[in-house]
């Protein structure tokens, strides 16, 4: 009787175990994405007599490489652009680490989007708009970023060590990066940023947002720091269902650069895509965006938004022209191809008129006229 108690136990025992073990948690996965784009250019200018007689030039724009990954809770985002040896060849436009503390919030390290004014683009051309050429407009810089947002609300808060710090110690900063920012003598230093949006309407289709900064420009020369400050109010209409979209922005600035006494200049340097200019030291700029996308079924098109974005540079110094710059135009979307054709004007503009280092200072000595740009950008997304 006892043999046979024992033999049952024993036989029962790993079955009784098992039953009672916990179940195991699926191993979690790794999660891997890659994407990219190959993008060409043409473009003729009104101010180019060479460019006029050869009908514009068409060639290679850019080749990039987009990486999202996660796993155990961190997660990647980065993207690596090559342009051309002219416009700064390869680098890094975003990259960053990733923790979510809930499907709310979210903490960011390293090269992240700036959170100020409309976010992604204040525009809607391949040109962007005034603000982004001088550093407010899809600017990335290397730092930290708490993001919440519940629908109605999101605010933003930011800590920004550098800019797209490529070059250490003192040397100057490269100006072969993505995005606009203080270069010269003078380095982007320890930088707080906040941005808070109030959504409206049934579908949240209005949103109202307002943007502040504040930190340090180092000054190589006198090796002491100066100010920054910036501001900025913006309202955008956007949903779903609709097929209209409105920007609009109005933001101003201002640079205290640490300038050694006898060099007291009331300009900065800034630089992206491999060269530097001037912009000045203070200064408003007012932004209006509007765009239509019209839905199309046929075999190669299946959308055309068309697009007017307009920006306004006021400087704030005695003795420097404003700017001006209005982009007209549409985007073709075509399977993963987008196709961007614009018209984009200039008053004062370096990219857009024969004035480069001075345009957002005393402006085109001599030849302060509207000048224009039609350009074609056709990209395949991967």
């Amino acid at each position: 009787m006892h043999k046979t108690l024992l033999q049952l136990t024993f036989l029962l025992l790993p079955t009784l175990c098992f039953a009672q073990a916990p179940a195991e948690k699926p191993e979690e996965k790794p999660f891997l994405k890659l994407g990219g784009a190959v993008r060409f250019n043409y473009n003729l200018s009104t101010w180019k007599k060479d460019q006029l007689e050869r009908g514009g030039d068409f060639g290679f724009d850019l080749f990039r490489i987009n990486v999202e990954s996660a796993y155990r809770g961190i997660k990647l985002n980065a993207e690596y652009r090559q342009y051309s040896q002219a416009f700064g060849g390869g680098f890094l436009k975003q990259g960053w680490f990733q923790y979510d503390f809930s499907d709310r919030s979210q903490l960011q390290v390293g090269l992240n989007q700036v959170p100020f004014g409309i976010q992604q683009y204040n525009s809607n051309n391949w040109f962007f708009n005034m603000t982004y050429y001088v550093g407010f407009e899809d600017d990335h810089d290397m730092g930290v970023k708490y993001l919440h947002d519940n629908g109605r609300w999101q605010w933003q808060a930011a800590y920004y060590k550098s800019a797209e710090e490529f070059v250490f110690g003192l040397a100057e900063p490269s100006p072969d990066r993505y995005s606009y920012d203080v270069t010269g003598r003078n380095k982007e230093n320890n930088r707080l940023d906040f941005k808070l949006i109030r959504r409206l309407g049934d579908s949240l289709e209005h949103e109202l947002g307002a943007s502040l900064q504040g930190g340090l420009l180092y000054n190589i020369d006198t090796e002491r720091n100066g100010t920054r400050y910036a501001g900025a109010l913006h309202y955008e209409y956007k949903v779903a269902h609709s097929p209209w979209n409105l920007k609009l922005q109005a933001m101003l600035y201002q640079f205290n650069p640490a300038y050694a006494a006898e060099a007291d200049l009331d300009f900065v340097e800034m630089g992206a895509y491999g060269a530097n200019y001037n912009v000045a030291t203070k200064g408003e700029i007012y932004t209006a965006g509007l765009s239509y996308h019209l839905p199309l079924e046929t075999r190669l098109l299946q959308g055309i938004t068309f697009y007017d974005n307009y920006g306004y540079y006021h400087k704030r110094v005695s003795g420097f022209e404003n700017s001006h710059m209005n982009v007209l135009g549409a985007l073709f979307t075509a399977g993963s191809m987008y196709i961007y054709t614009d018209a984009a004007f200039g008053y004062n503009q370096p990219w857009l008129g024969p004035e480069w280092a001075n345009a957002f200072t005393t402006g085109t000595a001599g030849d302060t006229r509207w000048h224009m740009r039609f350009n074609i950008n056709m990209g395949y997304y991967f």
